[in-house]
């Protein structure tokens, strides 16, 4: 049985994923030409891709 902690993470992990997924293939195309709007969803895509690697770390020392 896996502990809360390591499966905290990878849910957490899963749901990361899954926004980074959504901002790169429909947001980021969905904003169009509001550049206000396109360089919001590169900072986000940029803060998710660091919570990203971040939890994978924390993962691997979990296992």
């Amino acid at each position: 049985m896996v502990k809360n902690e390591l499966y905290n993470l990878l849910i957490q992990l899963t749901e990361e994923l899954k926004s980074l997924w959504r901002i790169e293939k429909m947001y980021d195309e969905d904003s169009g030409d509001c550049t206000e709007c396109q360089e919001f969803w590169d900072k986000m895509k940029k803060d998710k891709e660091e919570h990203v690697e971040e939890l994978k770390g924390l993962i691997k020392k979990h296992l």
